[in-house]
């Protein structure tokens, strides 16, 4: 019976913890915003294209980095959003390696969310 208990108890708090996540932290769940610049990595293999939103009366602008996969029929991927930013300075250092308003991103798989810091 405790057992049971446990294992649901366990069930429940991941369920939730996931809920938070998805509502609150998700980068695909983020405002689409305005476009701003985009930039293509020195081969070609990649362009980053940043976009800026408007959080309304209450909060500032935010800058969201999306990555767009060239040679992969353009598929995308969030892998940048500051808060208190509205314009994004983009820069490639190498094929995989990019600076944006200051923060280094090794593409295709690193990411800077502000909520995680």
């Amino acid at each position: 019976m405790l057992k049971g208990f446990i294992i649901v108890s366990l069930l429940f708090v991941a369920l939730v913890e996931y809920g938070v996540y998805w509502a609150f932290f998700d980068m695909n769940r983020l405002p689409t915003g305005e476009y701003l610049t985009e930039e293509k990595s020195p081969d070609g293999k990649y362009t980053l294209k940043a976009y800026v939103t408007n959080g309304g009366a209450t909060s500032s602008y935010s800058v969201r980095g999306e990555l767009v996969f060239n040679r992969k029929g353009s598929k995308t991927k969030n892998i940048y959003w500051n808060y208190r930013e509205d314009t994004a300075n983009i820069i490639w250092t190498d094929n995989n390696t990019v600076v944006i308003n200051g923060h280094t991103l090794d593409v295709p798989n690193d990411k800077f969310d502000f909520r995680n810091q």
